[in-house]
């Protein structure tokens, strides 16, 4: 199959997963959509993580659950799904920042601004 096949194909899956207590998980996701088990959970799985990434940048709205065991993914019900997603990325996004920022001795203020403006030349 095809990028875009599988892609078709994860969404097809996900209509049958809306809402958070929905959430499929990664080993049965990957199934679905492989057409067999996953045998190595962090190999195995990360070209279903990038199609997932790449389906979120063409903007579906596809939640995560995360556990111990592996996590599952659902399509976002509601705004307060949609903000707890955004809410756990953003902190993430933040600590790694956060740990750039100490590493160049620069408080994260100032490297914000830094980025900021390296965003804007970039777009010109």
């Amino acid at each position: 199959m095809n990028r875009d096949q599988l892609k078709t194909n994860v969404l097809g899956i996900l209509t049958r997963h809306i809402g958070k207590e929905k959430a499929i998980g990664m080993g049965e996701l990957y199934k679905r959509v492989y057409g067999k088990p996953w045998e190595n959970r962090i190999n195995d799985t990360r070209a279903l993580r990038r199609l997932i990434t790449e389906l979120r940048y063409e903007g579906y709205l596809i939640g995560e659950v995360r556990s111990r065991t592996g996590g599952g993914y659902y399509l976002a019900r509601s705004e307060s799904e949609l903000e707890d997603f955004f809410g756990r990325r953003t902190q993430e996004a933040l600590r790694k920042l956060k740990m750039i920022s100490c590493m160049k001795n620069l408080g994260l203020a100032e490297f914000l601004g830094q980025l900021s403006l390296d965003l804007e030349e970039g777009a010109k």
